[in-house]
């Protein structure tokens, strides 16, 4: 019991307690302009788990999130900065959306084929950076960076140029074959887009924790990530474990961008501006601390928030602008720890105290 308490204490006590202040100044933020902050948070919520639908969606909304957050921890985790998942989220669209267009084989093929294309061009267009880096000694910051555009432009000149339906800004359909939805997952949840890459994105939680921690690969590729320097003098291949670092992590955000072509919309738009869960995987990496559990846990905090605003804005009128507000200001309270365990210390303290006198 008293383990219990002490892991509440310090494990679950700072991000509850960073959630409510987050929603306390998202309420100040809507009185400030004259909206009603109770009305907002119960739209919000009925809109996350009101109906089967809305919670289908929420999981929907969710699942590229923890394939981006897991792609920038990764990344993160061994020393490099994959600010580029955007990029190689479009080209994991794209690998998928060329197979499932172009071939038509059996659904137990033309699936994981298409599932395995789209997830190689993600870690080939991460290990792009990454050989960048181990070779010519390039910031993967910036490659990582110059290469989302990249990628946006050659996915839209594929699309256009050898896969679009006939005066129309999108690609042809894949094939039935290659779709990934859970059909009775659907009908359950009043047709919400439910399919098979939420399953895998939580295998790939669990992978990602055996890879690092559970392998030899993962204990060079952390070596590598703290201390390039000694693990060179320890006998290890510095450049070929920043490419495999990126290419693995480029792997994890390849996946997130197949889903959402043979999960979700069953083709690819040419579009206009990137999805964006590339870079609110940053968001979601920071969240969770790096960690697999942590980011799983941190893509449903901002999947939740993200698709329940929806909600504030149509049940209770709240424009988009506070809305954002509101989502920033429980990232910014999760993700400053710091404060939060500063505002508790007091707290804290007076309870130690009162444990010392007891004892």
């Amino acid at each position: 019991m008293e383990t219990f308490k002490k892991i509440f204490n310090t494990s679950l006590l700072v991000p509850i307690v960073s959630i409510l202040l987050g929603l306390i100044v998202g309420a100040i933020a809507m009185l400030s302009g004259g909206y009603d902050p109770l009305l907002a948070y119960q739209s919000l919520f009925e809109r996350v788990i009101g109906s089967p639908y809305h919670m289908g969606e929420t999981v929907r909304a969710i699942t590229p999130l923890i394939f981006t957050g897991l792609a920038v921890a990764f990344a993160f985790r061994t020393g490099l900065f994959n600010i580029g998942v955007e990029g190689q989220f479009v080209m994991g669209m794209t690998g998928a959306t060329i197979v499932g267009v172009v071939f038509d084989l059996p659904w137990y093929i033309h699936g994981p084929l298409a599932i395995i294309v789209g997830a190689v061009f993600g870690g080939l267009w991460a290990a792009l950076a990454g050989y960048l880096k181990a070779a010519r000694g390039v910031n993967e910051v910036i490659s990582s960076i110059m290469l989302n555009w990249t990628a946006l432009y050659l996915a839209n000149y594929i699309v256009s140029s050898f896969l679009s339906e006939p005066g129309q800004q999108k690609s042809k359909p894949v094939h039935e074959s290659a779709f990934m939805s859970i059909d009775w997952l659907v009908k359950l949840t009043d047709n919400a887009r439910m399919h098979w890459g939420t399953l895998l994105a939580l295998i790939c939680v669990v992978l990602f924790y055996i890879i690092l921690w559970r392998t030899k690969q993962g204990y060079e590729l952390r070596a590598v990530g703290h201390n390039p320097d000694a693990a060179l003098y320890a006998g290890m291949n510095v450049n070929r474990t920043v490419v495999k670092s990126m290419f693995i992590s480029g792997l994890f955000a390849g996946l997130g961008g197949v889903f959402e072509v043979l999960g979700v919309f069953g083709n690819q738009t040419i579009m206009a501006a990137s999805p964006g869960y590339g870079f609110d995987g940053i968001a979601v990496a920071l969240l969770g601390g790096n960690t697999p559990i942590g980011v799983l846990l941190g893509a449903i905090l901002f999947g939740g928030l993200s698709y329940g605003s929806g909600g504030m804005s149509f049940g209770a009128g709240v424009p988009s602008e506070i809305v954002r507000i509101v989502i920033g200001s429980v990232i910014f309270f999760v993700a400053a720890h710091g404060i939060v365990k500063f505002i508790l210390k007091p707290f804290m303290s007076k309870r130690a105290d009162k444990r010392k006198e007891a004892a």
